[in-house]
């Protein structure tokens, strides 16, 4: 089984040290923010709109203040995050600095070829459940929008976000082999302009 790691990066953002009466109710809190980021994750997982072109991340501020980041494809998956999220118990404000990608027919095309280019590699297959689900007859809106609106559906450990022509691999694989093939398997790709390996392995401490 791969490695299911977090496609996205949590941050509390709370001061580092707390005045002694309160740290008695300091557990309570913490875990009140932690059940949160464990909604908020889930509301952003099962958004029709997030799929393996988005790259989503986010901050907790003052126990209440939701902060977005990160990439999305499509304007509609920038505005339903936000508005799931708002939903959430506790809370209260919503700051979105979730970056819309550019539309651009030669992105949408170096999406679908770098998907192949790198979930068509045996090696790398175990990382989607969608196995052979990228070849399968195009509905009306890839027809008409191509794969940017219509991306491939399941499971994918490695995110493939593209802007202008460069692009950046994100999320988690097993291990450093699997990890240097998904960015050589992108860089093969005609019409890539850079390629920026952000891909973690599972489990390995991060050198940053």
């Amino acid at each position: 089984m791969p490695a299911i790691a977090g496609i996205f990066s949590f941050v509390l953002l709370a001061p580092s040290a707390l005045p002694q009466d309160q740290g008695a109710s300091s557990d309570a809190n913490q875990q009140a923010v932690l059940k949160m980021a464990q909604e908020i994750r889930k509301q952003i997982v099962t958004l029709p709109q997030y799929g393996v072109f988005d790259n989503i991340h986010f901050a907790i501020q003052g126990g209440d203040t939701v902060i977005l980041r990160g990439q999305a494809s499509r304007p509609t998956l920038k505005s339903g995050i936000e508005n799931s999220i708002k939903k959430i118990n506790g809370v209260k404000n919503v700051i979105n600095d979730i970056e819309v990608l550019p539309l651009s027919t030669n992105d949408d095309n170096l999406r679908a070829a770098v998907y192949r280019s790198i979930y068509s590699y045996p090696a790398l297959q175990k990382y989607t459940a969608n196995r052979g689900g990228g070849s399968r007859m195009p509905s009306v809106a890839r027809a008409a929008g191509g794969i940017t609106n219509d991306p491939p559906i399941g499971f994918h450990a490695i995110h493939i976000i593209v802007k202008n022509g460069n692009v950046t691999l994100v999320g988690a694989v097993n291990n450093d082999a699997d990890l240097a093939m998904a960015g050589m398997r992108a860089n093969t790709v005609p019409g890539v302009f850079s390629v920026e390996n952000q891909l973690e392995v599972a489990g390995k401490p991060s050198e940053k």
